[in-house]
């Protein structure tokens, strides 16, 4: 099957951008090295493009019904300009996708999906939809950039009269951006140093793009790949959907029960609120390593006595932390912080500690 790109594809390649296919797209994971990029987004401002991202409107009087039957968070609670975490789960106990809910304005939302599930989203939602809600899929119209970092209100401000730096967490503004009308600009990001979410359609998104680098300039801003994308929210503890959750994961399992609100009706609730109640024989877990090695997904987990009680789901050397972290499933007695567990790599029990998210505190 043929690589989608992205609108800036050629940006991306002209600037020296190793690409790869990730999601069904080529895009780029790295301009200079993973550490420098990390770096770069922790202590100054970084720039993603991150436009392979799924875009679906849902409006009409129907649309919020919609939305409640199939996310496990309570929408309701949406004014517009605030976003929601939330996930679809599935009929079978797992979870179709992680997504942020959007309240663009009454009976208008917008749904932010996992790229690699554009199709598999859409047509979830869709079987649900029998009430007549209005579905778009825009994806393949909007581009969208991360730009994130300590530094980034102060690099953007000079593009748009909104007020970055009293923008609230989960909130979001429509206004002027770049010179460029009606951009989304959102206080939203997946890499825990701050910054913001713009949303340009296509063809504005080379001059945003190139407007952002040039405010940017004097901030140290640098365009940053996915592999600083996936160490940065690692370090984090936020879930990647393929790795930490998917359709045979429960939300629950995952520490998700916080966007699982059970005073509405949604796909499977009846099932995950008596799973809520009987509790769950796994969860997933953060772990540093105590003795030197990098886990890696599907490394196996044991206890003291080499029993295997888990697996690895994501893993990395934490460039911040200079030590390897993960997050993994294990059985529900070792879950508590301070738990000792032990990483199997290459043939080898490593020692590590389970640890309270986020692994890095700024």
């Amino acid at each position: 099957m043929e690589l989608k790109k992205v609108a800036l594809n050629d940006v991306h390649e002209a600037l020296g951008a190793k690409m790869v296919p990730f999601a069904g797209y080529n895009m780029p994971v790295r301009y200079s090295s993973d550490i420098e990029e990390h770096k770069t987004v922790r202590e100054a401002v970084g720039v993603f493009d991150v436009s392979h991202m799924g875009e679906f409107m849902v409006k009409g009087p129907k649309a919020l019904d919609l939305i409640q039957r199939v996310t496990s968070n309570d929408a309701a609670k949406l004014v517009p300009g605030k976003i929601q975490y939330s996930c679809l789960p599935n009929e079978d106990g797992g979870i179709v996708d992680d997504l942020l809910v959007y309240c663009m304005a009454e009976n208008e939302y917008m749904l932010v999906v996992n790229a690699s599930n554009i199709d598999k989203d859409w047509n979830w939602i869709s079987k649900f939809n029998t009430e007549g809600a209005e579905m778009e899929n825009i994806s393949d119209e909007m581009s969208l950039f991360a730009v994130q970092g300590p530094k980034t209100a102060d690099a953007l401000q000079s593009l748009t009269s909104l007020d970055l730096h009293n923008m609230v967490y989960y909130t979001f503004e429509k206004g002027e951006f770049a010179g460029v009308p009606n951009v989304i600009v959102s206080a939203t990001g997946y890499t825990g140093a701050g910054g913001f979410e713009i949303y340009v359609p296509n063809q504005n998104a080379k001059e945003v793009w190139d407007k952002i680098m040039e405010a940017g300039k004097d901030f140290g801003i640098k365009p940053i790949g996915l592999g600083a994308r996936d160490t940065l929210r690692l370090e984090m503890g936020y879930c990647l959907y393929g790795n930490d959750i998917s359709d045979s994961t429960s939300p629950l399992e995952a520490g998700l029960g916080w966007v699982t609100k059970f005073n509405k009706n949604f796909t499977n609730a009846e099932n995950l609120k008596a799973q809520k109640e009987a509790g769950v024989s796994r969860k997933l877990v953060g772990f540093e390593m105590v003795e030197q090695g990098i886990p890696r997904a599907h490394y196996e987990i044991a206890d003291a006595a080499g029993e295997t009680i888990g697996e690895v789901t994501s893993g990395t050397q934490s460039p911040m932390l200079s030590k390897g972290i993960g997050l993994g499933y294990v059985k529900t007695e070792f879950a508590a912080p301070g738990s000792e567990v032990y990483i199997k790599i290459r043939n080898k029990a490593v020692k590590a500690n389970v640890v309270k998210l986020p692994f890095y505190k700024a």
